[in-house]
Order: structure tokens, then sequence, then C-alpha cells
């Protein structure tokens, strides 16, 4: 099997590596004997490295204090009795394709690290994140210089995933579930301010005011007799606040006050209750409720039509400025619909700027993936008024109308980090952090696509970091991707797909996985749900049953890719194919369509899946 970032697969096992707890593998679920202490210290270096070369030198160093006379035979050895666990396959006098020799020492290319799964979830899937830890990490080294700051960062990080969990839970309205944990967590951890200021808002919504003032004083005590320190604001404000029975700490209880007042007083069927709908979808759709708000977007839009208004039309249509990161609809006939109201309204509404540039960033938006010459009209008509305007927010979402339109052929990842560098910067500057989420998540790709992980990963951190803020959950699904794609690693694009499940992103969803787990080892699975990409993978299935013939064919029926993130990853998947069947005359065709994408990664530019080098299908 090969492996499309240019590495040959280790083997036909399933190995799966963990330092979340006792350094250990398992190979298909089955736990292996990895023999003595410095065997696992040998693994667990290698595994920190994160598939670098850790030269001779550096391992024997940190194996021994005072190095023996035979150090580096004694590690050769090591390093041979691990390959012969991990690999027992492997003929002898062959070179390991898991545990390498490299240059001055070695690398362990793997691909499936408990840890890297835990910092994958870590920014959503907060429960099946805490799952993965058995122990302390690297739990028999604690005591070892080398592996020092890598264990303190995974704790650190564990650390934040409980807080962030139990924020998670209050803020659904389930603060009583949170308490036990909180409660455990001060007792084990009391410097942790924020652990303080949980407990106590919990207490507060599950009706024990005076509990909760206990715990701010105990957290006041306690930071003042151990660290000599006061409380921070957060928490002095949180004690106000609970003092004053501020209505804003019990958001529900708040919601639904304001619900019954709604209720009574605007009149059912009323253009400001039409309006205000909208609003609400808006806010549903960016806090998790995206295919419910999808539901009720177009009934808002035909009710607003009947009133025969095309300005409430226009703001009904335009309102909806959710920003949209996939080139690809979830509900293309919906999407059409929406689209032909737009352009009727568009084409009445003649003395109002702003509503036009909504309309048309709407529309461009709507025809994401269309290879139609008006969603890139649109999207540039709409970034020219809103710049002759000078509204930030209208500039945020005409840009996302353009980075959206920025499929048009292959080789386009600057342009769109450029735009991803210029919402974020409008949005940090005025404000708007559902434009900066964008910002960070359109970097997360092109930064991908331009083989930059470490920037990508900066750019995902800040993402998961203001959706924690902001209460943005669908953005963790995204950025949990991106992690799987970096770690390539089956269990975390597993993961990764469980999260995706039930979020009302099927244009995301619908055949994801299945391709993911393809490009890890090109094995096509015939049974699996291949949704829109199945036209581009068929030639696999007809491949792997030694029909060329009819791989030809298929590969000739399926289409040019759609203009979306994925147009290079199928091209190069149909460059795979016609490669197999030795069509040259089709390799030709399919080459010039991705070579402008030369310098970049297969579908990386997805955030999602990656194919490796384009390069590497253009030799």
């Amino acid at each position: 099997m090969h492996d499309p970032a240019g590495r040959e697969s280790a083997s036909d096992q399933q190995l799966r590596f963990g330092v979340l707890g006792p350094v250990a593998a398992w190979a298909d679920g089955r736990p292996l004997a990895l023999k003595g202490p410095r065997h696992r210290a040998v693994l667990a270096r290698l595994v920190l490295a994160r598939r670098r070369v850790v030269p001779m030198a550096r391992l024997v160093a940190d194996l021994w204090e005072e190095p023996p006379a035979r150090a580096v035979s004694a590690v050769q050895t090591f390093v041979g009795d691990l390959r012969r666990v991990l690999e027992p396959s492997r003929l002898a006098r062959t070179p390991s394709r898991l545990l390498v020799t490299d240059g001055p020492g070695y690398a362990l290319l793997a691909t499936d690290v408990d840890a890297w799964e835990f910092e994958s979830l870590a920014g959503s899937a907060f429960s099946d994140a805490l799952a993965l830890w058995r122990g302390p990490a690297y739990a028999e080294f604690a005591s070892q210089a080398w592996a020092t700051a890598e264990r303190s960062r995974l704790a650190e990080l564990r650390l934040q995933v409980v807080e962030r969990l139990a924020g998670q839970w209050i803020a659904g309205g389930a603060a009583a579930r949170a308490v036990p944990d909180l409660d455990a967590h001060v007792t084990e951890h009391p410097w942790r301010e924020e652990g303080w200021r949980l407990l106590a808002l919990a207490l507060y919504q599950t009706g024990r005011q005076a509990d909760a003032l206990a715990v701010l004083r105990r957290a006041r005590a306690m930071l003042a007799d151990q660290l000599g320190l006061d409380p921070g604001p957060r928490l002095r404000q949180l004690e106000a606040d609970v003092l004053a029975q501020d209505p804003r700490l019990d958001p529900a209880g708040l919601w639904t006050r304001a619900a019954e007042a709604y209720e009574r007083t605007v009149a059912a069927g009323s253009r400001a209750r039409l309006e205000s709908t909208v609003g609400l979808l808006r806010t549903l759709a960016v806090t998790g409720g995206l295919h419910a708000a999808q539901e009720h977007r177009l009934a808002a839009v035909s009710a607003a039509e009947e009133f025969g208004d095309p300005s409430l039309t226009a703001r009904v249509i335009g309102a909806y400025d959710v920003p949209a990161i996939w080139t690809r609809s979830d509900d293309p006939v919906a999407a059409a619909r929406i689209v032909a109201a737009a352009e009727r309204t568009l084409a009445v509404v003649k003395d109002n700027p702003a509503a036009r540039c909504r309309l048309l960033t709407t529309i461009a938006v709507e025809m994401r993936g269309a290879r139609s010459p008006r969603g890139p009209e649109a999207a540039g008509e709409a970034e020219e008024i809103a710049r002759e305007l000078g509204d930030p927010a209208l500039l945020a979402f005409a840009l996302n109308g353009r980075f959206l339109q920025s499929c048009t052929r292959a080789g386009l990842a600057r342009q769109r980090d450029a735009i991803g560098v210029e919402v974020l910067d409008l949005a940090t500057r005025h404000d708007l952090p559902t434009f900066a989420v964008l910002g960070h998540l359109i970097r997360v790709q092109a930064r991908g696509a331009l083989a930059d992980f470490d920037t990508a990963a900066d750019h995902a951190a800040a993402a998961d970091h203001l959706a924690q803020q902001h209460e943005l959950p669908l953005v963790g699904v995204f950025t949990a991707w991106f992690r799987a794609m970096r770690a390539r690693s089956a269990s975390a694009y597993r993961s990764a797909a469980e999260l995706l499940h039930g979020t009302g992103m099927p244009g995301v969803e619908q055949g994801l996985l299945p391709l993911a787990l393809f490009s890890l080892d090109q094995q096509a699975d015939p049974d699996a749900d291949w949704g829109p990409y199945r036209p581009w993978i068929e030639p696999f299935f007809l491949l792997d049953n030694g029909d060329r013939t009819a791989a030809r064919d298929a590969l000739h029926a399926a289409p040019e890719p759609p203009a979306d993130l994925m147009y290079e990853l199928l091209c190069c998947l149909q460059i795979i194919a016609a490669r197999a069947v030795d069509d040259r005359p089709l390799l030709a065709t399919l080459r010039a369509r991705v070579a402008p994408a030369a310098t970049e990664l297969a579908g990386a530019g997805s955030g999602l899946v990656t194919l490796g080098p384009v390069a590497e299908h253009l030799s």
C-alpha cells in the first residue's frame, strides 16, 4: 500500500501508541509486549519527537545519566527488539518502514497516538478527549528531564479540557451535572481560579446561592494563604454578581422570561416578528442549530415575499449573514430557491446599496460549488459595493462570498489566504467574533494547502479559543478534522466524524470519512457511503476487481470535479486511476488541470483530508 504523502505504510496491522498513562502499543487492539523500561523509554522518546529524527547522541544522553561504554550498541539492540515487536511480518534484512533509520538517528513514523488524538479532540469533543487518559502522561518517565515539558503541556491541556467540559454543561443547562466533577477538580488543583469560578457558577444555577458564595470565599482564602494573591477580576466579578443576584448568571431563566414577554407584545404574523425571527435563525445557526435554522430560513424568505414589500424581503434575505467555510451547499434545492428570491428582489431594489450588497453576497454564498459565472460575478460586485460603503461588517460578509467563489480553478490557496488575512483583520479591529473565527478557519485551510501546518495549527487553536468564548460549537468540528488530517490518524478521523454527525452539514459530512480513510491507505471500501465522491472513487472498485476496461470507462464517465475545496484532491484521484489504466491522453488533461497547484498539498485546502503533494501526482 502506498502512502500519498510519500511514505510506505508500516504494516498491515493497525498500530496505535499510548502515552496518556504508561507507555503502551497496540496492534489491531491487542497490547504488545514492549520488553524492559529502556525499550519503553526509546519508544516514548521517539513518540515525543512526532515523526522527527532523534539523533543517536540525544537518545544516549536521555537514556543514561552516565552512559555505559556500549551505550550505542545497547540503543541499537533496543531498536531492533522494538522493530520485531512492531513489525513481526517484516522480512529479515529489509528496512523498517515504521521505526526507520534516518541519517544520524531514528524516527518513528507513527500515525495513531493517543496524545495526538487527544489534542485533535480537545477543542470540541471534551468527554471523548478525557476518556483517552489512562493515567499521568508518560507515567513511568515522570523523573526524566526529556519528558518534563511534554508532561506539563499535556497535563495543562487536560485541565483546560476538564474546565471546558464543565463550562459546556453549565451553558447547556446541566449545571448540576458539573458540580461533583468541579468539586473534585478544585480539591486536586486549588490554584486554578477558573475551576473555582465554574464551581460557584454551577452551584448558583442549581439554586445554591449560599454554597456558591462559600466556594468563592474558600477560593479567596486559599489564594491569599497559599499564594499571597487576591482573586482575579473574573472571580471578584462573579462574587459581586452572586450577591446582586444578577439575572445574567441564569441565562435560561432570563431567556424564558424574555420569550414570554415577546409572545405577549409582538403580534403573530407581523413584519417585526418576521425580521426578528431571521435574527434568531442566524443566532441559532452559529450556536449549533444549523439544521433547524436552514429548515426555517426558506419559509421566512417566502413569508417576506408574500408581503409584497421588496425592502422587507431584502432585509430578511440579507440578515442571514452566517459565516460559511465550506464550499459545497448542504441543500442545493433550497439554495437555488433562495438565489431565485434574491435575484427577484435585486431586480427591484435599486437605490439601497447596502441591501444590494447583501443580496449579491447571498447569491455568491448560495451558488458555491456551482460552475456558473454568476457566482463570481455577484461576489465581485458585492465586494466593490462594500468597499465603497466602508462598512466593516458588510465587507466581511462580502469577502465571505468571494472566498466561497475562489475555487474556480486549481492553485488558488494563496488568494484564499489573503482573503482570510483581510477578514481576520476586519473582524479583530471591529469586534466581529463570528467573522474572526471565519478568518482563522480560512487560514487553517489555506496554510494547510501550502504545507504550513504550524501556522495552520495556530489558527485552529485561535478559532477554538474564540468558539469557546462565544459558544460556537461547530468550529470544533472543523478544527478536529484539521488535526486528524495533520496526524494522518484513522482513529482521529473516526472521532472527528462522530463530531460531524448530526451537525446539519451534509455537504461536509457525506462521503468524507471513507475519503479520509482512503487517503491513508488507498483502500476503497465499495460498501461505504461515498456520497458525492462516488464518481471519482468508482474506478478504484473496478481496479480492485481486476477490470481495467471498466475502470477506464468509469474514469471517463466522471465529470470534472466541482469548483470547491476538494477540486485538487478529486483531480489527483483521477490521476492515480488514470496511471493505473495507463490512459496517457487523460493523464495529460488531468495534469494540466492541477498544474497551477504544483506547490500545494492535494486536498489540504479543505482542512479535512489530503493526498499529499500535488507535485508527486504531476511527476
